[in-house]
């Protein structure tokens, strides 16, 4: 009998007969069917979770940022507690009180340039749209400025002649403002502050029992992965990365933030623009906010180079070594030390700090990237999440 002849299978009476030939044995496997349904179903599971993130953003944001510091903050504490023998509690306490205690001091020593520096912004705002104008003006003259200097020669000539200039009926109205009413501006303003005080406490708070418990979490996970050996070593890899690349990360923006605060600070000396330690603690802190901080801060020392010293070209100077500094170590330099420290690539950096910033403000700019890392560990050891790793990935 030929090789390639089809061999047919007897059919019984409950199962029809099936052809099978030679040649199948050597053709490419069937693709499986397009799965709809599940693939509606988890989209509609990512729909629901980005639009609890959006509803719960108070309650995440605080529980997010306790994670940071936790994890920032959690080498310094099993330092003092192995090394020194200090108990993790008062070692987690002393950390944070210190903390605090040195956000509060420089803060209250910079109030007062940082005061004067908002309230000279609107009046530099406000003489460069003057200086627009006048250039305009000095450069052509306006048609409706034109007509409105004929009308007046013509009024005066007839007011000249004797006759009575002709007055048409116009109505006049008198716009009453609302009387200044203090509470107007304080209860928000005073709501505002016991909200950003209230979410402060609770970061704190968390953080401290994060810190107090120890590995407490490291046990609960292993505990949640079940009694499998292999499941509970990729639990606690998984954990060990995050925490590594966390750590990282926040060091890189650290230090790439204090060497921004430095160079922009001794910059706007040399170029003599006032309040230049201010603009320098300003550049360090907003560096933190990709993309936004860099903008926030060229715009604002460009306007207030043109108030104090009332030229162009001053104003696009200091402007210009803002935008130096920041593209050198935003453009070059951290996303070298970043690349070498995470795993992600740029493009996903980029879609992702562009997707947290519209979920939570500046907040989601700021931990855009930390749980993007987050995200890349978890979905590299879930073998459902294994694309969405292979999409983060260099």
């Amino acid at each position: 009998m030929n090789a390639r002849a089809s061999s047919s299978v007897k059919a019984s009476p409950s199962k029809p007969a099936v052809t099978v030939t030679a040649q199948g044995a050597n053709a490419p496997p069937v693709a499986p069917a397009f799965d709809l349904p599940r693939l509606a179903l988890v989209w509609l599971a990512f729909l629901a979770s980005v639009a609890t993130l959006h509803w719960a953003s108070a309650v995440c944001i605080p529980i997010v940022l306790s994670l940071l510091l936790t994890c920032a903050l959690q080498p310094a504490v099993q330092y003092l507690s192995q090394r020194w023998r200090v108990p993790r509690a008062l070692s987690a306490a002393a950390l944070l009180l210190a903390l605090v205690a040195a956000l509060a001091g420089s803060s209250w020593s910079l109030s007062d340039g940082a005061s004067q520096l908002v309230d000279s912004l609107p009046v530099a705002a406000k003489k460069v749209r003057d200086q627009l104008r006048s250039t305009h003006r000095t450069g052509s003259t306006s048609t409706l400025e034109t007509v409105q200097k004929a009308a007046t020669q013509l009024e005066q000539a007839t007011q000249d002649s004797g006759t009575p200039a002709i007055r048409r009926g116009v109505q006049r109205v008198v716009v009453e403002r609302t009387p200044f009413n203090v509470r107007d501006y304080v209860w928000p303003g005073t709501l505002g502050l016991m909200s950003g005080l209230a979410q402060l406490a609770a970061v704190v708070f968390l953080s401290f029992f994060l810190l107090a418990s120890g590995d407490l979490l490291r046990r609960k996970l292993l505990r949640i992965v079940g009694p499998g050996l292999q499941r509970q070593q990729s639990a606690l890899d998984m954990a060990d990365e995050i925490n590594t690349q966390v750590r990282r990360y926040l060091l890189v923006q650290l230090w790439t933030s204090a060497l921004v605060g430095v160079a922009t600070g001794l910059a706007y000396w040399a170029l003599g623009l006032q309040q230049a330690a201010v603009w320098g603690v300003a550049a360090a802190v907003l560096n933190l906010v990709p993309y936004v901080g860099s903008l926030l801060v060229t715009g604002g020392s460009a306007l207030v180079a043109f108030l104090q010293f009332g030229t162009p070209n001053m104003a696009l100077a200091v402007g210009g070594a803002s935008l130096l500094i920041h593209t050198l170590v935003g453009n070059v330099l951290t996303p070298w030390l970043t690349s070498r420290t995470s795993s992600l690539n740029p493009v996903a950096v980029f879609a992702g700090i562009m997707a947290w910033g519209w979920l939570w403000g500046v907040w989601g700019l700021l931990l855009g990237i930390p749980l993007m890392i987050a995200i890349k560990a978890v979905s590299d050891r879930v073998a459902a999440l294994r694309p969405v790793g292979e999409l983060l990935g260099n």
